[in-house]
């Protein structure tokens, strides 16, 4: 079997990788469609991200789906041929965290493609894939692989409007638009937002927004002057998306938005310093939010039944074999929104 293996930052290659079949209570997977995260971008192009460095090779990879190739003699409900998504997370399910239902702050957590354990947990950038059957959910026929592997992304976006509380009637504000602030324009249509303006320092992306619903994009590196109206008296946006993890995109957005907002941070760069006094006179809330958990199954619900619909984000698919090509492409923020891999 082959595999989209990182051995350093720029050095990624198409290895032969170890393949066992399924335990009882697991399933081999024949990968079909995976999607390139900014977390496999960061490995890609700096070997990690924060603290976290690759220490070992990894098979890259957390966004798939494919085909049931063969099913543990304890697994009933499920069959080979089945399309499905494959949920990345792996908690352990007995930590203080799990029983409190809290599973993705997972004190054991095995995430698919992340380099944070040692041994690395293999990503599955891979022809084919081993899991717990209760990581394979089953796809609606109407779906492609391709859009059942952006549930994972979704999933993240569903969590962090979870955290919001309710979007119906609000006015959003989003700030940064790669997948995430995209997707996070779609969970805000969804929710029944009566205003979403996004924001980005590309023009590219913006495109991307105002296809998928957003009823205002600006460029704040060009075109600062036009968020001006949105000072009005405190400001007046409800809840702030943020998702490009950039301190001067967190601090400006602050201006914009109303006593009492509230602002839900997605991104993750390096450590901010916030205007603490800003929020305490404001009264503004600030939530973390962190991946998913039952999230992962109403992704694939709601685009199963038509009510999102992903396709816009998805701008290349290329073959796994063409990965270098394929990453770099997912680099380019003026050519790409999410570069897929095919196997």
């Amino acid at each position: 079997m082959r595999a989209v293996v990182i051995h350093a930052p720029k050095d990624l290659r198409i290895d032969a990788f170890p393949d066992s079949p399924p335990g009882a209570s697991e399933v081999r997977v024949k990968i079909e469609a995976g999607g390139i995260c900014g977390s496999d971008l960061h490995y890609y192009h700096h070997g990690g991200f924060g603290t976290v460095r690759i220490r070992e090779p990894m098979a890259l990879g957390h966004e798939i789906a494919g085909v049931i190739a063969a099913v543990g003699s304890g697994v009933p409900h499920l069959l080979p041929g089945m399309r499905v998504a494959v949920n990345p997370s792996q908690p352990c399910g007995v930590c203080v965290h799990c029983r409190e239902g809290l599973r993705n702050q997972c004190l054991d957590m095995r995430f698919m493609g992340s380099a944070m354990r040692m041994p690395h947990v293999q990503g599955g950038f891979r022809e084919h894939v081993t899991v717990d059957a209760a990581q394979a959910i089953p796809i609606a026929d109407q779906l492609s692989l391709g859009e059942a592997a952006m549930a994972e992304p979704l999933a993240v976006c569903l969590h962090a409007g979870k955290q919001a509380g309710p979007l119906l009637g609000k006015r959003v504000l989003v700030t940064g638009c790669g997948p995430i602030g995209a997707l996070m324009v779609v969970v805000a249509r969804y929710g029944g937002a009566a205003e979403i303006v996004v924001t980005d320092i590309a023009d590219a992306p913006l495109v991307v927004a105002r296809r998928l619903g957003a009823s205002r994009t600006v460029n704040s590196a060009t075109e600062a002057s036009r968020l001006e109206p949105y000072r009005a008296g405190k400001g007046v946006f409800d809840i702030l998306f943020e998702a490009s993890g950039n301190q001067a995109a967190l601090r400006a957005a602050l201006d914009l938005m109303r006593p009492g907002g509230m602002i839900v941070q997605l991104g993750l760069g390096g450590e901010m310093t916030l205007p603490v006094n800003t929020i305490v006179t404001k009264e503004l809330q600030l939530r973390g939010t962190f991946r998913f958990d039952p999230e992962f199954e109403l992704a694939l619900r709601l685009m199963g039944e038509g009510r999102i619909d992903v396709k816009p984000l998805i701008t290349a698919s290329l073959p796994f074999l063409s990965a270098v090509e394929a990453f770099e492409l997912a680099s380019d923020r003026s050519k790409s929104m999410k570069v897929q891999l095919t196997f």
